[in-house]
């Protein structure tokens, strides 16, 4: 059997295909991922013996500024991803079985044309119910589409969803399928979900609620041991002192990150405690130059975060669902999208503090990290730890390899 993964996204949601694809290749199946060109990712997949086809521009140096803003904006991107990716899993695909797509609306949407266009199997995956239509929760903001500020039933948001989704990247969809032989659709967002989405995510920290017009299947979140050592210099910091707290904001660029460093150092330095600080693609650095902190660039996170006092960090899904399974408190500084979620989540569970609003200053993170650090913040992060469901990955490939027959 054959399988293509696909995303466009930062290392957030490419790392579960990781997972997926090393639990494929161990039931006999042939994997390819096609993911954004950026070297962390290809050097990760490589890791673990998977081959990965680059596709479309760098994630980094369209976050963080690198690349310039193409002239015609969000839908001249988005005709470009459609292409993209339709080309190159055209290409990666031959002899697939089954192709799955995560990850932004016009790269999947490229995927699902190679599907219909091969006559094979397609399954869009989703790391957050809340991208995902449903009653219980409204919409995140499509590009330049912010939500009705008068309109509070869920229902009508998602509908007025449909309308922003095919505002923003119908075009670009329709006139790609037209240029390849396929009917345009009237509804992006739908087509692309299908009415079976899968949701990749651990049912304790991010549950599917019924009832819902989706027939979501919630596999659990696409999870993978990780085994690489830390560095020698990180395991001399750790092994010299108390457990620090580890501050680190992954793929979001900081407006101020001077600034966001020295709050964050001085409000743990308050609390008493060392600190870990990664670089990230904010490019996060020392205040100065005292023995209590140490600074990190792409490291294990499983490993570190299972040393670590707490965890400050943004939000995303992959950090929130490692820092989840580690059994670490965490103090969520979310900065858009499916972050404030996850925020609420973990404020929920009692396993940390959701920080207020998206710049640490020294009095909130103090306040946040009172919470976290507090004795019973642990014991319930251990206890939602020992739930975790770590299968996610393998319960995915076996209903892929069971589909294919």
């Amino acid at each position: 059997m054959r399988v293509l993964l696909s995303a466009y996204d930062s290392r957030g949601g490419v790392e579960p295909l990781v997972g997926l694809a090393v639990r494929l290749q161990e039931l006999g199946a042939e994997v390819r991922v096609c993911a954004p060109p950026d070297e962390e990712f290809a050097k990760r997949l490589v890791g673990v013996g998977v081959e990965m086809v680059p596709t479309g521009q760098s994630v980094r140096d369209l976050v963080t500024g690198k690349i310039p803003p193409s002239p015609g904006g969000v839908p001249r991107r988005a005709a470009e991803l459609v292409a993209a990716f339709y080309d190159n899993v055209s290409a990666a695909a031959e002899g697939c079985d089954v192709l799955v797509a995560t990850g932004l609306v016009p790269a999947v949407a490229g995927v699902k044309a190679v599907a219909e266009k091969l006559g094979v199997r397609y399954v869009y995956a989703s790391y957050q119910p809340v991208s995902l239509p449903s009653p219980h929760h409204p919409p995140m903001p499509r590009p330049g589409r912010p939500l009705p500020a008068d309109v509070t039933d869920n229902r009508e948001l998602w509908d007025r969803d449909v309308e922003d989704a095919q505002a923003v990247f119908g075009e670009a969809v329709n006139t790609h399928r037209a240029s390849i032989g396929l009917p345009p659709v009237d509804n992006v967002r739908d087509h692309v979900f299908t009415d079976r989405p899968w949701l990749a995510a651990d049912p304790v920290l991010a549950p599917w609620q019924q009832p819902a017009d989706l027939g979501v299947v919630q596999t659990g979140a696409w999870v993978l041991p990780d085994e690489r050592p830390l560095p020698a210099g990180l395991t001399a910091f750790l092994d010299a002192g108390t457990p620090p707290v580890y501050v680190g904001f992954g793929s979001i660029p900081m407006r101020d990150p001077e600034g966001v460093a020295r709050a964050t150092i001085e409000a743990i330095r308050a609390q008493g405690r060392r600190a870990v600080l990664s670089r990230g693609w904010a490019d996060l650095a020392l205040i100065d130059d005292q023995d209590d902190c140490f600074v990190v660039g792409e490291v294990n996170h499983q490993a570190l975060f299972r040393r670590a006092a707490a965890v400050v960090h943004h939000g995303g899904a992959g950090t929130t669902t490692t820092a989840t399974w580690a059994g670490v408190p965490q103090v969520v500084v979310p900065q858009g999208a499916d972050q404030p979620y996850f925020a609420g989540r973990v404020a929920e569970l009692g396993i940390g503090a959701a920080h207020d609003g998206p710049t640490p200053a020294f009095a909130s993170l103090s306040a946040a990290l009172e919470t976290a650090l507090a004795p019973g913040t642990r014991a319930r992060a251990t206890a939602v730890a020992a739930a975790f469901r770590a299968d996610g990955a393998a319960v995915a490939a076996k209903l892929l390899l069971d589909a294919a027959g």
